[in-house]
């Protein structure tokens, strides 16, 4: 058994502060004059100083340093924690066993296949390469803001890139709190860095035409798509015949399909229904008619039924079809975002462009297509004079001294004042 070390209020107050001697008064053990803490000590082990002291009846050693008066300090710390009953014993468990687990006991099941896969990647590349070898309670704040900090400067990662990195690893700590492997998150006040808009580009409804006339007939019904829905890549892919209702004249989006699988969309949001115009309407009839069938109940198929592949899409018919009818290289999603800025321009309202887009909010649809709505204020104005003039719009502007108008005041022509001539300026 170890002996109690005897601290005298004196040197008891050189290392703790009033909080302290108040927390350890209540349960030491006075002994002529001393204080007993009879549940710790301080020892030195190969000139390195030990906290030691009992929790629940286990003897814990915490290393110290070199320097008894760290170790003292360290031991009342613990002391009024274990008094409180705030003190936490942190399971030894290395980031890379932590990370594993938490990939296979919440994400695999929590998330997305995709976003599963994503959050491997980023674990396996980024985050087991910086902490992987660092017990999970000794990672500081200042460690993940330099990770971060250094795959953009050093590694020239993106700030979106370092974001994404943060993403999970703020997820696997918020859980670390939650399971008790650490009492605080110290990636809660990581500030992430700064990441500019992403840059949007969009055909005006003469490119869509231009577009879709020399698209291969073949794929011309799902461009048309594309642009008359604002439906994202997956989105469409996955389109069975029984997602459209042809009597409200709507497509009900359900599912995408990515990296060989189909899915749940991107949000809860993005199940919605979207309105069918007329010609999308037409089109799709007449695919159903003259298209390729599909044992899956697909829309949009290769020759034996089964979903296209994405990437071939894009290589074989997209870019060729922009590169036929001379126009730039947008990407896919630029459809989506052709199909917002169509519906903003014709003055739509935020909250069906918000719904039609699958956003979560419309302040989402306002922070990245306000830019693009037509300038209204003097429009605005004049329905205001509209509204509280009515009929008499026009006579107040043609005459502005008609009754009830302020007349125009009388300037004199000049003002004599201490012999200085001041006024309209006629005669001075």
């Amino acid at each position: 058994m170890l002996e109690s070390v005897y601290l005298n209020q004196n040197t008891l107050s050189q290392f703790v502060n009033k909080s302290d001697r108040v927390a350890l008064s209540e349960f030491a053990i006075l002994k002529g004059g001393e204080i007993d803490l009879a549940k710790g000590s301080v020892v030195q082990r190969s000139g390195t100083w030990y906290a030691v002291f009992r929790d629940c009846g286990m003897q814990k050693w915490e290393r110290a340093g070199s320097n008894k008066k760290s170790a003292e300090k360290l031991l009342a710390k613990r002391m009024n924690q274990i008094n409180s009953g705030t003190y936490q014993d942190y399971e030894k468990i290395l980031f890379e066993e932590y990370s594993e687990k938490w990939l296979s006991e919440y994400a695999k099941i929590s998330v997305k296949k995709s976003t599963y896969d994503a959050y491997s990647d980023i674990v396996r590349l980024h985050l087991n390469t910086a902490f992987g070898k660092k017990y999970l309670h000794t990672i500081r704040t200042a460690d993940i803001q330099k990770l971060v900090s250094q795959k953009i400067t050093k590694y020239g990662l993106s700030p979106k890139s370092a974001v994404n990195i943060l993403i999970p690893l703020k997820e696997m700590f918020k859980h670390a709190v939650i399971w008790g492997y650490i009492n605080r998150d110290p990636s809660q006040y990581v500030k992430r860095p700064r990441v500019e808009q992403e840059e949007m580009d969009f055909f005006t409804p003469e490119e869509v035409r231009l577009f879709l006339d020399h698209v291969n007939p073949a794929y011309y019904t799902l461009f048309l798509t594309a642009v008359m829905t604002g439906m994202r890549r997956g989105e469409v892919l996955a389109l069975q015949w029984g997602d459209i209702d042809w009597n409200s004249n709507q497509i009900l989006v359900r599912r995408s399909y990515s990296k060989g699988e189909f899915i749940q969309p991107k949000t809860k949001n993005s199940i919605r229904r979207i309105v069918i115009s007329p010609v999308l309407k037409q089109s799709l009839n007449r695919h159903k008619t003259f298209g390729e069938d599909s044992d899956m109940d697909l829309i949009f198929s290769n020759e034996v039924g089964l979903p296209l592949d994405p990437d071939n899409l894009i290589k074989r018919e997209f870019h060729p079809a922009l590169d036929r009818a001379g126009l730039r290289r947008i990407r896919f999603h630029d459809l989506r975002h052709t199909y917002a800025s169509i519906l903003i321009a014709q003055g739509e309202n935020i909250k069906f462009v918000q719904s039609q887009l699958g956003h979560a909010s419309a302040k989402t649809t306002l922070d990245r297509y306000g830019h693009l709505m037509p300038n209204l204020e003097n429009d605005a104005a004049r329905r205001l004079d509209k509204t509280v003039f009515g009929n008499f719009v026009r006579k107040l502007l043609e005459s502005p001294n008609f009754e009830g108008t302020p007349t125009q005041k009388k300037i004199p022509k000049a003002v004599v004042l201490q012999g200085l001539k001041i006024g309209s300026g006629e005669g001075i």
